[in-house]
This record gives C-alpha cells, sequence and structure tokens, in this order.
C-alpha cells in the first residue's frame, strides 16, 4: 500500500494587498507576508494578478518571484496580456481562473471545455516556456476531461460552493458537494492529474477535505490572512497546517 504524503499548503496572498491598495502607498507588503509564510511552514505562494489590479501589481509578482525561496503559483485570466507577463515572470506554475470585473472574488470555475478552442495555446506556450499549468474548474465530469484532453498538469477543484453550503448550514446540500468534489477528485486522478482545491477553506473543512487521498495540495488565503488579524499570521497558518495534517491522518489510519 501506498504510504499518502502530507498535502502541501499553498498561502495566498492577495489580499494583503488589498488592504495596502485600500490607502495606497506601500505597506503592507504582501512579499513580507510571503515570507512571513516560508518562515511559517507554507509549501508555496500564490498571487492573482488581476486585469485591474485590485490587489496584486506587476512589481509584486517580479517580487515574489525573485524574493521568495518557494514555488510561486501565478494566478491569472487566460489572455494573452497574462500569458506574456507570465512567460516573463517564470513562476513555478500558473493556474487559469474565470474573471469578471464586476465580481468581488473568483466565483465558479473556468469553462474548460467551453473554451478549449481558445485555452489551448496558450496552455501549450505558457508550457512550452517550463511553467506548470493548473485550471482551476467545478468538480465535473466534463471539465475535468476538458482540462485532461488540453494538457493541464493540474486541476484545482472549486471548493467555494461546498463551503458556503457549510458555512450557512445548508447541510445536504454540503453533502451533496462534498461527494461532488469527492468524486471529482477521483477521476482526475485517474486521468493522470495533480488534484488541488481551493476556495473558502477554513480550518474545518481544509481537514475534512485533506483527507481525499488524491488532493495533493490545497491554496488558502482570504480566511488565513482574516484570522491573522486576530492570532497573527504564523500562528494561522502554523493551525492550519495542524488541521490538514489531522485529516491526512484519519484517512491514512482508515486505510491502515
Amino acid at each position: 500500500m501506498a504510504v499518502l504524503k502530507p498535502v502541501r499548503l499553498g498561502v495566498n496572498v492577495d489580499h494583503v494587498a488589498t488592504v495596502r491598495n485600500a490607502r495606497g502607498g506601500l505597506l503592507p507588503d504582501p512579499v513580507r507576508a510571503a515570507l512571513l509564510a516560508a518562515a511559517a511552514g507554507a509549501d508555496g505562494i500564490t498571487a492573482h494578478l488581476r486585469e485591474d489590479r485590485r490587489h496584486i501589481r506587476d512589481a509584486d509578482m517580479t517580487r515574489l518571484k525573485a524574493e521568495i525561496d518557494l514555488p510561486l503559483n501565478f494566478e491569472m485570466a487566460a489572455t494573452e496580456e497574462m500569458v506574456g507577463i507570465a512567460v516573463s515572470v517564470r513562476p513555478n506554475a500558473c493556474c487559469l481562473v474565470p474573471e469578471r470585473r464586476e465580481e468581488r472574488t473568483t466565483e465558479g470555475g473556468l469553462d474548460a471545455a467551453g473554451l478549449a478552442a481558445e485555452l489551448g495555446p496558450r496552455i501549450a506556450r505558457l508550457k512550452a516556456a517550463g511553467i506548470r499549468v493548473s485550471l482551476f474548474i467545478a468538480a465535473e465530469e466534463r471539465q475535468i476531461a476538458a482540462a485532461a484532453a488540453l494538457g493541464a498538469d493540474i486541476v484545482e477543484l472549486h471548493t467555494g460552493g461546498w463551503c458556503d453550503a457549510v458555512a450557512e448550514g445548508r447541510t445536504a446540500e454540503a453533502e451533496a458537494e462534498f461527494a461532488r468534489l469527492k468524486a471529482g477528485a477521483q477521476q482526475a486522478h485517474a486521468l493522470g492529474l495533480e488534484v488541488h482545491a481551493g476556495h473558502g477553506l477554513d480550518y474545518a473543512t481544509a481537514e475534512r477535505i485533506a483527507a481525499f487521498p488524491e488532493i495533493v495540495e490545497l491554496n488558502i488565503g482570504h480566511f488565513l490572512i482574516g484570522e491573522a488579524i486576530f492570532v497573527g499570521l504564523e500562528a494561522a497558518i502554523r493551525t492550519m497546517r495542524a488541521a490538514i495534517a489531522a485529516g491526512r491522518a484519519a484517512v491514512a489510519g482508515e486505510a491502515a
């Protein structure tokens, strides 16, 4: 029986930049947050360079790549502009996400199936530059199959609907969403895709989804930055790592 590896934690620093941009100037610095996250045990750093630059800026991406000794996950819309910036920055991975100017945060997953003709050449260009490509998608059979057909290396399953249902006490819906995520993780793994998950995760939901043996990485930002206001970023990350480890240990115990 294969030994399950620990689930990696990617820390998203977007909302440190959101606070900075609310007032202007240089502080708080998202690169400093990334350095603190690395010291606290993060396995990677995620940052989303949106087309409207509402939080992370171009200079932030350049500095994160230069100053952080951890894999950088560059979240971005699948546009020619963003592909060009990514090829210049050369992050470890690019996660292609849907993006609308009027949304507060990323809503729903990327339509990999419907946008295949557009996505194909852009994915190929990123991969030719030595960048791993992830698609942020819903746990739907059609979308996962499309991600594999497009040559993506990774799928990041959108956990937002499940997390919202859990937080709002919609138990039946939450369990249905959880079952859909579980089936999606199994399908993606069977197709040879690396499986990540993220959006809306807190300590409890991260612990539960870390029990999926197919999950390799969780990317978490908003919750950790919010918790850091009260307990500090290092403590929030260490508590999150403990929750993820507990979830992994539970499935390892069941397997044994």
